[in-house]
């Protein structure tokens, strides 16, 4: 289990004021493993356009007063969702910032109806795959994806 943070994590929905950290948080860990692509660019250059106006939702995490963490949830088809971009800085990780985050990102998925969340990882990202399957996620067949970094999938049954 990890430690609890010394101050509180706050869950706060996407502002526009947001999005310099949206982009710096995911672009800091997708260029320590792997290469940014061209769909990273899309979402994290236009979030509003790529994610949210389509349906879909971001979530950023403050802890002591900074940004330290960021999920989206974005809108697929028929009620399945991706979540997707998740990052928490290293400065901030061990603290539970990455489990709050999956927490809350699950309850929206929920809230809204969906039926199923789904998500694009690497093998790689052990301690990623750790926490999406302490968030209940488990292994399905990978689909062809943009992504060339993906492949493991996971899915999450809501109902």
């Amino acid at each position: 289990m990890s430690n609890s943070p010394a101050s509180p994590v706050e869950i706060l929905s996407f502002q526009p004021e947001h999005q310099a950290a949206f982009r710096d948080l995911n672009h800091e860990w997708i260029t320590r493993f792997f290469t940014l692509e061209e769909l990273d660019r899309r979402m994290l250059d236009d979030p509003q356009g790529y994610i949210l106006d389509a349906g879909g939702y971001i979530f950023m995490a403050r802890h002591a007063g900074q940004l330290v963490g960021t999920c989206a949830l974005i809108k697929e088809h028929d009620g399945v969702y991706e979540l997707a971009k998740m990052a928490v800085t290293p400065s901030a990780q061990g603290l539970g910032i990455g489990w709050e985050l999956g927490r809350a990102v699950i309850a929206h998925a929920r809230q809204i109806g969906a039926r199923e969340i789904e998500l694009l990882s690497n093998r790689r990202l052990a301690p990623a795959l750790g926490l999406y399957r302490k968030l209940g996620f488990v292994e399905a067949p990978l689909n062809p994806s943009e992504y060339q970094r993906a492949d493991i999938r996971m899915v999450l049954a809501l109902r």
